[in-house]
Order: C-alpha cells, then sequence, then structure tokens
C-alpha cells in the first residue's frame, strides 16, 4: 500500500519560508513523478510544482516560478517543496502526489495533470499572514 505523508507547513509571515516534505511508503520515487499541488478554502485545487522521475526535469505555474523549487532525494525517498518570499496568496492546503501503475516517464506540461497521480497525502496546511 502506497502512503504518502506530507510534512513542514505552518503560519509563516509574508516574504517568509517554509519547506514542505513528502515522504513515501510502499513506492520508490526513484521511478515516479511527484507534483504539489494546492487547494484554498472555495477553490479548486491547483497545480504548485512537479518534478519527473529522473528529477532533472522540473514544472512550475508562472505564480511560484522563481520562488519554490522542487527536489528530490531517491536515498531517503522524499520529494521537497521549497517556497520562499511567500505571499498570502499562497495560503492552502498543500499535497502532494505520486503516479499509479507503471512509470510513465512523463515529461513537461503532461506532469501538471492531476489525472497522471493515483496517490496522494492528507496534506499539510500552510498559511501566510501580511
Amino acid at each position: 500500500q502506497v502512503q504518502l505523508i506530507e510534512s513542514g507547513g505552518g503560519l509563516v509571515q509574508a516574504g517568509g519560508s517554509l519547506r514542505l516534505s513528502c515522504a513515501a511508503s510502499g513506492r520508490s520515487f526513484r521511478s515516479y513523478a511527484v507534483a504539489w499541488f494546492r487547494q484554498a478554502p472555495g477553490r479548486e485545487r491547483d497545480f504548485v510544482a512537479a518534478i519527473d522521475w529522473s528529477g532533472g526535469n522540473t514544472v512550475y505555474p508562472d505564480s511560484v516560478k522563481g520562488r519554490f523549487t522542487i527536489s528530490k532525494n531517491n536515498a531517503k525517498n522524499t520529494v521537497y517543496l521549497q517556497m520562499d518570499s511567500l505571499k498570502p496568496e499562497d495560503t492552502a492546503i498543500y499535497y502532494c502526489a505520486t503516479e499509479g501503475g507503471l512509470p510513465t516517464f512523463s515529461r513537461g506540461d503532461e506532469l501538471t495533470r492531476p489525472g497522471l497521480y493515483a496517490y496522494w497525502g492528507q496534506g499539510t496546511q500552510v498559511t501566510v499572514s501580511s
């Protein structure tokens, strides 16, 4: 059974930083893409960042590009989301997700699709105060 556990959320002032972690059990991230999504109250779940199976390709929406960085540590089977220059509009529950079934070796815009990901964590709350 695949489980994803997010951690690192919390309350931070605007301009501050947080690092989220996503640890996996029952699945090695070595061969699978991993993504972060977020959902604010009353809004749809939005794509935040993704990293492909190799770790060599990352994708971000314009809203976080230059401020957020996704990375993976295969030895620890953990993916990180470093969030800098946080803004109040970044307030949301953040979820990590990874592929199901056989690896697809997806790249580029394919990594932004929620449908690519079969396993999701329970989420971690990030609150940015102004």
